[in-house]
């Protein structure tokens, strides 16, 4: 089943800058896609306007059959509910504790005065406190959120993704400033979870390795544009030098232009 579909989606920033340049792109359910690219290459600029947190120019998103461009207010806070996003701050509540910044990925549901003022039932404590066991912080619950280690809030960012009952998870950059033992238990805990729970996950990483490791598919953009969509096994030595703009085995280098991806035998 098609849950996104992106048709043609183009970013151009006030000052002429070009952020995405007529991307396409279809995620099936359950998919794990990592998505690819120099900095500056435009993966966070995508994330952010699949769910409108930046505005497109052009082109069409639609998620479980709803147009998110131009979305009232609303429906725009009904479809964000269930594309939760991971940040590579984490954008905890630094000051509230593990349990409250979990409790927030609830707020979608409520009304604003209940969420206002913290009334969460008590089904929703209950499953805050289960998906803390779940990625392994039980022990740190009622402390503040600043208390914790990088890899240590990232997984409470994870639990609070969750706690949205999400279709889709964008997570941007999610590792990108962890040790290497932080970001393999974040990926594999965000792997394993979106496995389970049948969530489709879009992640943007640095890593080329980890996406290798944990994609069932990867994109690769340069410059704004899609130059590569196929299984990690697709993604040759070659392939990664075009996307990251380094001379490859041929001499070979990506001037803007979208490459061709190669048949693989």
């Amino acid at each position: 089943m098609t849950l996104l579909q992106v048709e043609g989606l183009r970013k151009v920033y006030a000052d002429g800058t070009v952020g995405l340049s007529g991307i396409d792109f279809k995620v099936e359910a359950g998919e794990f896609i990592a998505v690819i690219g120099p900095s500056g290459a435009g993966k966070s600029t995508l994330l952010r306007c699949l769910n409108q947190m930046v505005e497109t120019s052009s082109g069409e998103i639609v998620f479980q059959g709803t147009k998110t461009i131009g979305a009232g207010n609303r429906k725009l806070r009904h479809i964000r509910r269930e594309m939760s996003m991971i940040f590579q701050g984490f954008n905890l509540v630094e000051r509230s504790s593990v349990l409250t910044n979990v409790l927030h990925g609830r707020l979608g549901y409520m009304s604003g005065w209940r969420g206002a003022l913290g009334l969460f039932s008590k089904s929703d404590v209950q499953e805050a406190t289960r998906l803390l066991e779940r990625v392994g912080l039980s022990e740190q619950i009622h402390k503040r959120a600043d208390e914790l280690s990088g890899g240590q809030q990232q997984r409470v960012g994870i639990a609070r993704a969750l706690a949205q009952k999400p279709k889709l998870i964008l997570a941007d950059e999610p590792i990108a400033s962890l040790d290497p033992a932080s970001s393999e238990t974040v990926m594999s805990s965000l792997h394993t979870f979106c496995k389970e729970d049948g969530i489709a996950c879009l992640c943007n990483l640095h890593q080329v390795d980890m996406a290798k490791k944990y994609a069932t598919r990867i994109i690769g953009i340069h410059k704004g544009q899609k130059v590569f969509d196929g299984t990690p096994e697709e993604l040759t030595d070659d392939m990664i030098a075009l996307i990251y703009n380094r001379p490859a085995a041929g001499g070979a280098e990506l001037s803007g232009e979208p490459a061709r991806q190669k048949e693989t035998a």
